[in-house]
Order: C-alpha cells, then structure tokens, then sequence
C-alpha cells in the first residue's frame, strides 16, 4: 500500500458473470489479460490496494457475489487516478470487449465509495454498498462515475466497518 496525503480514499466493486468458465477457451484472450492489467493497476500513480486471494495474483478464484460471478475490489488515492486507469490506458481494450466475456448486468455491477485512508475494505463490506446502490440509487454512501460525490460530501460515510461487520 502507498503512503498518501490524502484523508480519505475511493474504493471501488466491479462485479462481473462469466459467460464461460475461466478455463474455457473462450475466456483465454481475457485470461492473458489479467496480469498485465493488474500489474498495470499496481505501478498507476493514485493506486493504494486491490483484493487478491491468497498466495495468487488476481481474485478471481473468489466467488463471494455466487457461482460464476468475479469480483474486483480496489482502493485509489483519487476518484481521478481510478477514472484515468479504467478509461485511459490498457484497461480499456478489457471494457471494450466485455460482451464476448461476460454477462450483461441488468442491475448496477459498479459501486464507488470514500474510505478512510489506510483502511482496506472488506468484500463484505464492498457487497453492502453495491447492495444500497441497487436498493437506494446514487448516494455519498454508494455512487458511479456518472453519479459522483466527493469526499467532503460523504463524511458521515466515511466510518470504517467494525472488524467482522459489512
């Protein structure tokens, strides 16, 4: 984890259906991707964490949100530095190829929310916040890129979880 000025963090769930299993040949060219983006997440200026499982190198053998369904859990300096990694690098040719991958998600798959510096969400607590963004929309608590809110706008949500609690 970087060290940082900044008080407060945004981490991010990414919750994505395979359309395959990940030892299909059809998943492969998604496969090869993997470690160069995720290495590419970890030397971005901005990036603090990303869930891996562990002794691996991605989370991908996780299946917290159920059978068939990864998860991406990441802290960022900046909703800036997210934004630039997701939309401006190697990270785009992944998005744009997602349909040949992955389901289509009829409810939100994305939540972004502000935590304190130095705190590492739990999956738990990710799947809460994608689950009150479903539930109550866009809010300081659980928001998208299209529906921001800064830090200053979320301090009473800023509050880690309790050791074992969502």
């Amino acid at each position: 984890m970087t060290a940082s000025v900044h008080a407060a963090h945004l981490a991010q769930l990414h919750v994505a259906t395979l359309l395959h299993p990940l030892d299909d040949s059809r998943m492969a060219p998604f496969v090869e991707m993997l470690d160069p983006v995720n290495t590419a997440a970890d030397g971005t200026p901005g990036f603090v964490w990303r869930l891996v499982e562990d002794g691996g190198a991605d989370a991908t053998a996780l299946c917290p949100a159920g059978e068939h369904v990864i998860v991406n859990l990441t802290v960022w300096e900046t909703q800036e530095a997210l934004w630039d990694f997701t939309y401006r690098n190697g990270h785009l040719e992944v998005l744009r190829r997602r349909r040949e991958w992955f389901e289509r998600h009829v409810e939100a798959h994305l939540v972004l929310w502000w935590v304190p510096a130095g705190h590492l969400p739990t999956v738990g607590e990710a799947l809460e916040r994608l689950a009150d963004l479903r539930a109550n929309g866009p809010s300081p608590r659980a928001f998208t890129f299209a529906s921001s809110y800064t830090a200053d706008e979320a301090p009473q949500h800023l509050r880690a979880a309790p050791q074992g609690q969502p």
